[in-house]
């Protein structure tokens, strides 16, 4: 199968994130797609993760309701140590080899790639998909990273052509807290849920 990965902390879940991964699925034929939220990321501060693990899975979960491509991966949250990608990469393609990987990064983080730790050891895991949603400008320079590390690690990375939605999780907190109108910005089960459990209320 191909598998699409798509990490993060999703703090909350919101319409961004399921577009990318509806992009990626008609573009390069995935199978599937695994939502993994973030157990312990080394680069951040858990202390400015606002939901706890189980809530953010349960998030998730009311997201992908209904999409059948779609399935919540918590190998991540179950680990008590730091997750590291390149860790989780390896123990995927151990455990599943026959199946072929592409791991969904934002396009701030194909500048950040040599900062995370053991990238080198993530390359041979994976195709690496570049959400890309600008101007041809911007093009050019995402094109000249991947040249860069394609180059320098034997890396497999290609441009994953996406709408802009303009929303991110740490505005949504904001929003909610604020009692803003998010429609459209996120799944309506997952602010029912945020609204019911006052996730972001005290934020």
């Amino acid at each position: 199968m191909k598998i699409g990965i798509m990490g993060g902390t999703f703090d909350p879940v919101h319409n961004g994130h399921l577009t990318l991964a509806e992009y990626a699925c008609r573009d390069y034929q995935l199978d599937q797609v695994w939502f993994m939220p973030n157990g312990n990321p080394p680069h951040k501060d858990n202390k400015n993760i606002v939901s706890t693990p189980r809530e953010r899975a349960y998030m998730v979960s009311l997201a992908i309701s209904g999409h059948r491509n779609f399935r919540l991966e918590d190998y991540e949250l179950r680990r008590k140590d730091v997750s590291c990608s390149y860790r989780t990469m390896e123990y995927f393609k151990k455990l599943y080899p026959q199946d072929h990987f592409y791991f969904i990064i934002g396009a701030d983080s194909l500048f950040s790639l040599e900062q995370w730790v053991h990238v080198e050891r993530l390359f041979p895991t994976c195709t690496l998909l570049a959400a890309f949603r600008g101007d041809k400008s911007s093009r050019e320079v995402m094109d000249r990273q991947i040249q860069l590390l394609t180059e320098k690690y034997d890396a497999d990375i290609r441009l994953l052509s996406t709408p802009l939605v303009d929303i991110s999780s740490h505005e949504l907190r904001r929003m909610l807290k604020d009692h803003e109108n998010v429609d459209g910005l996120m799944p309506r089960a997952v602010v029912d849920y945020i609204q019911k459990k006052q996730l972001y209320a005290s934020q």
